[in-house]
């Protein structure tokens, strides 16, 4: 067969393979190996044709150049070299490994012992591997050159969704496209996002993955998408006819409806797991230069994810990889920005957590990524693992100190109202240190990694039985309240209150300085029973079920008004904290008799009440926002209006609301409910 073939010794740039000269290119990075091989396949993928030996270039890259040959074709790579699992080298050239830079794979990964580099333990396999491992795809890259949205973080509005779940039960879209690509960007969930009022969708996971093995066991799958495979290529099961350009597709319909794409990415580990775990990609090509190893002990991985082992971002072939797939997914496939989960891990070296680190910097100047949306997830399970604020500019940061305090106060919990205050106003004591303003923080009540909304106002405690665990998975400090009832019930009362303290939740997230960011099913009081981890449920209880009550709920509608009032006034639009620098723009705080709120006020410890105004002198702008989280009825005196007009209720939380008032004008406002009045400001609320 290799007498059909011509082969060349090719160029090492760029690693993986690329098409050339009527062949392909391939280039791998494997310095300590004694030789590496790409493999060719017929195209089942079953059979291996071609074997052929790479030649070693400067840096330990190895290439070669293969003809005729094109887009298309099936290969892996094999490495020969020393395999000494104490010493951390995994060399076994009987394991075909997937092209840590392929952009497209073809066929099922399938779990077996075949992948295992011992077997039996202590014993080096000498099972080939091939039947169940996709094989890595050749394909052909052509420029993303379609015109994207380009919101500023002011106009921002993010909606976290799994690509899959959201749609895979909408009756509007077809069989064919439902939880796929082509099934997100289907008009008939575009007019659904428009009619919400978001900017941005932010999908989980879309680089290739696959299930952990103690999953599959228990006949569940990893449904989150949180075990990469592949850092290039997007997941196979969400394409409809196994052409990864539906991707791309996707991205553009979204940008055709001024709507933007953040994907959240998994670059701090990888499916290959710990010690126990199997070899198919980084861990057979240098185990020591992509992951890191506890010092003096290179067969112990250090696990600051959770999953088995975490990548060493330190080394320079290692950070390569991952900058040159963040660029591949802006340039080629066309995304507008990151979510990087566990993003302390890309920032930490041997000496701890900086905000000055390589791979920090290196975004910073790289001309391509720094003028992407870039959120981090600021927290890992390492040491010095908690950095909320700590990221330097351009960076956003997922703010759960935000989520937590506003929990707490619709909760009804006392004694933290100078908190609350704090995270309505941009969270100014975790950002402004370092010159950032309120548009660095990432707000959210919650989001795909805890109870839905509907959830955390139904259940006091967890309910992950259906995971495998005996409920023992899962946070247990939600600030959750059932409102008297754990779960479902048919109690209107109840029903009613829930519904209410959604809203509460709704209103008070988009009304906060920052960017709002809604988790998909928030909108239709999407509900999980009480499952607050649902990473590996791939069933109904993720998957957001669209009944018609579902296509117009009323939480959609008022999502939509709340949006309206927020792009309406410009103090929610400001990138610094301007209180003390600009008197145009300010806030002021009122007790329930309409009086400016004193020290002694903020330290009242049980106090439950805030209400405050938002002034745009400029534009003639004000508006007045009122929370009361206790269960009990207050009347208060709204304040006079600071440009001189009447205000008018313009949004509540309460169902068929008006603002009624007392023979003492003093306006009723009902317990656990929240109110926005404006004062010249069109009234765009339905009430």
């Amino acid at each position: 067969m290799s007498n059909l073939f011509d082969a060349a010794h090719g160029n090492v740039e760029p690693l993986g393979s690329s098409v050339s000269d009527n062949g392909v290119n391939f280039s791998l990075y494997a310095p300590n190996a004694s030789q590496a091989y790409v493999c060719l396949f017929d195209k089942s993928g079953h059979s291996e044709i071609l074997k052929m030996a790479m030649n070693i270039n400067e840096g330990g890259v190895w290439s070669i150049h293969i003809s005729p040959l094109s887009a298309g074709a099936l290969y892996g790579f094999r490495v020969e070299g020393e395999y000494n699992p104490s010493h951390g080298l995994l060399f076994n050239e009987n394991k075909l490994l997937i092209d840590p830079y392929a952009k497209d794979i073809f066929g099922e990964f399938t779990w077996s012992e075949r992948h295992y580099g011992q077997m039996p333990i202590g014993t080096k396999s000498c099972v080939n591997n091939s039947i169940d491992i996709p094989k890595s795809k050749v394909a052909a890259q052509v420029h993303y050159e379609h015109k994207k949205p380009k919101h500023r973080w002011s106009n921002t509005v993010i909606y976290e969704c799994h690509v899959k779940g959201t749609t895979c039960r909408h009756p509007k879209i077809p069989k064919s496209l439902q939880g796929k690509f082509l099934g997100l960007s289907h008009p008939s969930f575009i007019e659904h996002l428009h009619n919400l009022g978001v900017t941005a969708v932010e999908l989980l996971p879309v680089h290739a993955f696959i299930s952990e093995q103690f999953l599959t066991a228990k006949g569940l799958q990893n449904y989150w998408g949180y075990n990469t495979l592949n850092f290039f290529t997007p997941h196979k099961d969400y394409l409809v006819n196994d052409d990864i350009n539906e991707f791309k597709q996707m991205v553009k319909q979204f940008h055709d409806a001024d709507i933007e794409v953040i994907l959240d990415v998994v670059y701090n580990h990888t499916a290959e797991a710990g010690n126990d775990g199997p070899i198919l990609s980084l861990r057979g090509l240098d185990n020591l230069a992509y992951y890191r190893t506890a010092h003096d002990q290179p067969n112990v991985y250090i696990n600051d994810t959770g999953c088995g082992n975490t990548i060493n971002i330190d080394h320079p072939k290692t950070l390569q990889l991952v900058l040159d797939s963040l660029r591949y997914w802006v340039e080629v496939m066309g995304v507008d920005g990151f979510r990087f989960d566990l993003a302390t891990i890309l920032a930490r070296s041997k000496s701890g957590f900086s905000s000055g680190h390589t791979f920090l910097q290196a975004i910073a100047q790289d001309p391509v990524l720094n003028k992407v949306k870039l959120i981090s997830e600021p927290w890992d399970i390492g040491p010095g693992g908690y950095q909320l604020g700590a990221f330097p500019p351009p960076w956003r940061e997922w703010n759960d100190q935000y989520r937590d305090v506003i929990r707490r106060f619709w909760q009804s919990e006392t004694g933290i109202i100078a908190n609350v205050a704090k995270r309505l106003h941009g969270s100014f004591d975790i950002f402004e240190h370092s010159q950032r303003g309120p548009l660095n923080s990432i707000n959210f009540i919650t989001s795909h990694d805890g109870f839905t909304l509907a959830d955390l106002v139904s259940y006091e405690h967890k309910h992950n039985e259906a995971n495998g665990e005996q409920n023992r998975d899962g946070h247990s400090a939600n600030h959750s309240f059932n409102c008297g009832v754990e779960g479902f019930t048919s109690d209107v009362k109840i029903t009613s209150l829930r519904l209410q303290q959604q809203k509460n939740f709704l209103l008070t997230l988009i009304l906060s300085k920052g960017v709002p960011m809604i988790a998909a099913g928030s909108e239709m009081a999407h509900s999980q029973g009480g499952n607050n981890n649902a990473y590996c449920q791939n069933n109904r209880t993720s998957w957001l079920a669209w009944k018609d009550s579902q296509l117009n709920h009323s939480l959609t509608r008022f999502i939509d008004d709340a949006l309206k009032i927020r792009r309406a006034h410009s103090a929610f639009k400001h990138s610094v904290f301007l209180d003390d620098i600009d008197e145009r723009f300010t806030v002021k705080w009122f007790t329930e008799q309409g009086k400016t709120m004193t020290d002694a006020h903020w330290h009242e410890q049980t106090r439950q009440f805030l209400m405050y105004s938002l002034l745009d002198k400029q534009n003639k702008h004000a508006l007045l926002i009122v929370f009361n989280a206790s269960k009990k009825t207050i009347f208060c005196q709204l304040p006079p209006s600071p440009i001189k007009a009447q205000w008018q209720m313009v949004l509540s939380s309460v169902n068929n609301a008006s603002a009624r008032s007392n023979e003492d004008a003093m306006v009723e406002i009902s317990a656990q409910s929240s109110w926005v009045f404006s004062a010249n400001l069109e009234d765009v609320g339905h009430g």
